[in-house]
């Protein structure tokens, strides 16, 4: 049997470039179920085109070791890169982004577009995901925020970054921590009193963003808590990925919508 060769590119919850004979869904699946690494966890990933070559890859060596078993079952993983991935994959290459379940259930999202209008001030909640993984809090709408963080005169830049923004009603936040200051915090791993202080910063001052952790923790923020959906950003370019409304998953892909 003839089986498509792939490119995948892992994003969570390492950065690795990987060949394979199988279909996104049975990628995501094999990398929870169908393997002998231990992982449990989310994992985030993108097809790349198959075509696409780079100096910095052995692509076409690890494309020749990809072929089925003797047995007749496709091969699985041939891994490329685990290093600086996505700093030399082209966002023209990258195809569809793949959100997986710890069970393995996959989501697909295509590239769309983000129209959602800019209100001036308001606070954001951003989940670095790869290569860094801090979790912020910024007045900069995601276009803003994507082009600050890979400015190369910023001292914390990064050449490109995956993204996403976490909903966290401020307002709402304040109100609850004011009535019950040992109220379960929206991040577990961020203590709520840090967060309430951060909010108030940005909001008293003129500076535009705040790190609230080192560490996004994606694992433990449930898919449901997306707003908007994922960026894959480079300066002036980004792509975007929007998030199904949670009712068209669960029409759509009920599996997934199961243990989001």
């Amino acid at each position: 049997m003839e089986y498509q060769k792939r490119l995948y590119q892992i994003l969570y919850p390492n950065n690795s470039l990987v060949a394979s004979q199988l279909t996104p869904e049975q990628f995501g699946k094999h990398f929870l179920v169908g393997t002998a690494r231990h992982y449990e966890g989310k994992v985030i990933f993108t097809e790349v085109d198959a075509n696409y070559r780079h100096d910095f890859f052995n692509i076409d060596e690890a494309m020749s070791a990809v072929f089925p078993h003797e047995d007749g079952r496709p091969k699985a993983t041939k891994f490329i890169s685990s290093y600086r991935v996505l700093e030399h994959i082209d966002l023209n290459a990258i195809k569809s982004l793949y959100l997986v379940t710890s069970n393995g259930r996959t989501l697909e999202l295509k590239q769309g577009t983000h129209d959602t209008p800019h209100q001036p001030g308001f606070i954001r909640t951003y989940a670095q995901i790869c290569p860094t993984t801090v979790l912020s809090m910024t007045k900069l709408d995601a276009t803003e925020y994507a082009r600050y963080i890979t400015d190369p005169s910023h001292n914390k830049w990064v050449p490109k970054l995956f993204f996403t923004q976490i909903e966290l009603p401020v307002e709402q936040f304040l109100q609850d921590f004011e009535e019950s200051p040992f109220m379960a915090p929206p991040f577990p791993f961020v203590h709520p009193a840090k967060l309430r202080d951060s909010i108030l910063e940005l909001k008293k001052t003129d500076k535009e963003s705040k790190g609230i952790s080192l560490n996004s923790e994606m694992e433990k923020i449930p898919y449901t808590k997306i707003r908007h959906g994922f960026w894959l950003a480079q300066g002036q370019k980004s792509l975007f990925f929007p998030m199904p409304a949670t009712e068209t998953i669960k029409k759509e892909n009920h599996q997934f919508y199961k243990e989001m």
